[in-house]
């Protein structure tokens, strides 16, 4: 899908885990400047593009296996930002999806990449059949705005849910969004027993 802004076209598109395991290097680079920025997205400083290879190596397979779909935005013509749906879950939650790993590089924003990504996110969801998402998010961060901007619904908060990357606490705070309207259809795999 090529989404087009006000300045240069963007193109956001999900990726196969071969595709993913050939922009390793693009997506670590995107990592390591969200930590480096103070992004409490599961890491801790040093870190580096060589940790992030591992953890991108992780998602490509998982990618491969059908248990997540990994979005990414190009901005003329580089890869600058991702996203992630979690689709493995249990059994009793076929209906949902957890939304992962939003990450636009420094170089990146200011250019919508964030909403383009979770408008796609939003799409493959709907398509997969899971019309409840989940994410969360560092409480006081500059995403847990995004989130309330795109009319997600704050949960709650944890405190001391998480770390930032200097190592102090942060919390939590959870969102949640029914991407149902009452003229979604809901494929009948989904559907609850009246």
């Amino acid at each position: 899908m090529t989404i087009v802004t006000a300045d240069r076209p963007q193109t956001i598109r999900p990726l196969t885990g071969d595709e993913a395991r050939t922009v390793i290097p693009a997506l670590s680079a995107i990592l390591t400047d969200c930590v480096a920025d103070g992004a409490s997205v599961g890491f801790l400083s040093p870190f580096t593009e060589a940790d992030a290879a591992i953890y991108w190596r992780s998602v490509a397979d998982a990618v491969a296996n059908r248990q997540v779909v990994l979005m990414v935005a190009e901005h003329a013509g580089e890869i600058l930002g991702t996203v992630q749906l979690g689709i493995a879950l249990p059994p009793n939650q076929p209906h949902r999806a957890d939304l992962k790993k939003l990450l636009v590089h420094r170089r990146g924003r200011g250019h919508s990449l964030a909403r383009s990504l979770m408008d796609a996110a939003e799409e493959q969801a709907l398509a997969l059949g899971r019309h409840l998402l989940v994410l969360d998010t560092a409480t006081g961060s500059p995403a847990e705005a995004i989130y309330a901007r795109l009319g997600w619904s704050r949960a709650g908060v944890v405190p001391d849910y998480a770390l930032f990357p200097d190592g102090s606490f942060c919390g939590s705070t959870f969102f949640y969004k029914s991407l149902l309207s009452n003229d979604t259809p809901v494929p009948a795999e989904n559907r609850f027993p009246s």
